[in-house]
Formats: C-alpha cells, structure tokens, sequence
C-alpha cells in the first residue's frame, strides 16, 4: 500500500506545476474576456446634433447635459426641451450601441408631442464613457432613475419645473431591461415601450460573450458568469424581467419584436404573459419587419412605419 501512495505523491507533485500552469491561464483568459465584454465597442457616433441641424436646420436646440448617477459616477446625455409642462421620453438604446442610433426617432417624438427627449449613453458605451464599462443591466436600471430625477431638476422659462408629473421610457434589449427595472422604482413612469427584452442579465452576458469571443458552450458560460459575479464585487444581479414585470401597477406597455431579434423575439413574446397586474393595458407586435435593433439600417417605409408605431403609442398614452 506504501508503494501506490508514494507514486500518487510523486505523480501529484510532477502535474501540479502543470496545473498551476493551466489554471493560471484560464484565469487570464476569463479576465481577459470579461475585461472585453464589459467595454463594448465604441464607434464615432452616427449622427450628432450639430450635424443633424446642419441638414434640418438651425431651429433644433439639443444640449450636452451631465448629471449625476445615483452610485456617485456621471451620466451624460443629449436633450431636447418640449413644451414647458408636458411629459419626457428618456431613449435607452441596446448593448454596443450608443444614444446616436435612436437619435431620429427621439426628434420626431418631439415634433409630434412637444415632449422633452433625453438620449443617454448607457454606462460603458459611446465615445469616452465617463463609466468606462458595462454592468449588463444591473446598475443600468439605477441610472435612468438618475435620469428621470436630472430631468425633474429642470426649469423651463417661467423658471417652473420643465417636465410634467409623467414620463415614458423606450429601451431596446440592454436599454429595454433597464427601462423595466427603473418602472418598477418610479412611480412618474406611466408608459414603457420595451423592444426585444432580454429575460436576464445572465442572458446579456451569454449573447456579448457569443458575439465578441465567437464561442458558446456551458462551461464557458458557467465560468464566464461566475469571473463576472466576482469582477462587479458582490454587485452583479440577475432579476428577471418576468419578475419585474409582474410588479408592474399601472404603465401602458408596447412590446415590441421581430424576426431580426433572433432569441430576443421568443422571450418578448413569453415576457407577455407576466404582466399580471396590467396585462389589460399590455400591447404586443412581435412580428415585425424591423426591430429597434437595426433602427440605423431601416429603409424609409420600415423605418417610417416602425416610428409612427412608437410616437403613436407615446402619444396616446403619455398625455
């Protein structure tokens, strides 16, 4: 018996620089990967302000605003004033995208209801983010309400406050969750427009993981979302948005998916059945021809026909 433990020993003491080895490199890999998925890629904005007012004219007046987000970090957004009074729209784009690609949409729900728009650039995203990455959601929701209390901070030219008692919220996946999560904790939001929702942030963390590494399997994905738990200290979360949704009082909800969503679309479309408490003020359309996914890309009728949907559902129910 002495014989097979001394061989155990040495054989244990011959592999173990091996494994130290190996188990050093999965480590660098995992902190490399997440290191890469948490800073999304960051492109030149498609559209500005001043590029837009250079094509539409001078009358649009969109600022550059900071404010404060509520963990002690900063916000930053573009925002365009309505009429004094009236509610506020805050646009809340996908993961890897940035406030530019909804910028379109935004001016034309303010020339239509005179609302006042915000277009933030979520955390980790847009040229130089004052957050230099990503919590997939899970501070994200935290920001808008940081948002929705900037634009109460607001004075219009009475020197009274700028936005009305209501405000709406569009997101699209990442910026979907959040506009979910942030419904949930401020009773001012009465309307959510959520396009292609994700049903978790562990689902984020999947999809960044498949698009930036080009790999998907369970154990990666296993030790993936167990390098993400430990790299956010304790403060990442994964609540999910059936969960939220059933939490819901009073808001007017417009789903909204399409077959260019891909997973997005069959959890949009179960995501329908948890609005408990609202679901006679829930509208569905998940077969679309276009999704605000790949809004940027739209020809004219798909894109015209996906924003009357939305400025429509606005202004029927923010009023």
């Amino acid at each position: 018996m002495a014989l097979p433990r001394r061989f155990g020993k040495k054989l244990f003491k011959s592999l173990l620089p091996i494994l130290l080895v190996l188990a050093l490199a999965v480590v660098i890999a995992l902190a490399s990967i997440i290191y890469g998925i948490t800073r999304p890629p960051r492109r030149a904005y498609l559209v500005t302000p001043q590029a837009f007012s250079q094509i539409s004219g001078p009358g649009l007046k969109v600022t550059d605003e900071t404010w404060p987000n509520r963990d002690g970090t900063t916000a930053r957004g573009w925002l365009l004033k309505g009429t004094q009074g009236a509610p506020a729209v805050i646009f809340l784009h996908r993961y890897g995208a940035d406030r530019s690609w909804l910028f379109n949409l935004g001016v034309k729900l303010n020339e239509t209801a005179n609302f006042t728009i915000l277009w933030p650039d979520l955390r980790g995203h847009g040229l130089n983010p004052p957050v230099d990455r990503t919590s997939f959601g899970t501070r994200e929701g935290s920001d808008v309400l940081a948002a929705l209390d900037f634009l109460r901070s607001l004075k219009g030219a009475s020197g009274n406050q700028l936005v009305g008692d209501h405000s709406g919220l569009y997101g699209v996946e990442l910026g979907a969750y959040a506009a979910l999560h942030a419904a949930l904790h401020d009773t001012s939001v009465r309307v959510l427009v959520l396009d292609s929702v994700p049903r978790d942030p562990d689902e984020l963390l999947r999809a960044a993981l498949r698009d930036n590494v080009g790999v998907d399997n369970k154990v990666l994905r296993y030790l993936t979302r167990g390098a993400t738990r430990i790299y956010f200290v304790g403060h990442y979360e994964n609540t999910g948005v059936c969960e939220m949704a059933a939490s819901l009082k009073s808001q007017h909800v417009l789903l909204l998916s399409g077959e260019d969503a891909g997973y997005l679309r069959e959890s949009t479309v179960a995501l329908e059945k948890c609005f408990q408490n609202t679901a006679d003020l829930v509208e569905v359309k998940t077969d679309l021809p276009l999704t605000g996914l790949n809004l940027p890309s739209a020809t004219g009728e798909q894109g015209e026909g996906y924003d009357r949907r939305v400025i429509d559902f606005f202004d029927k129910n923010l009023r």
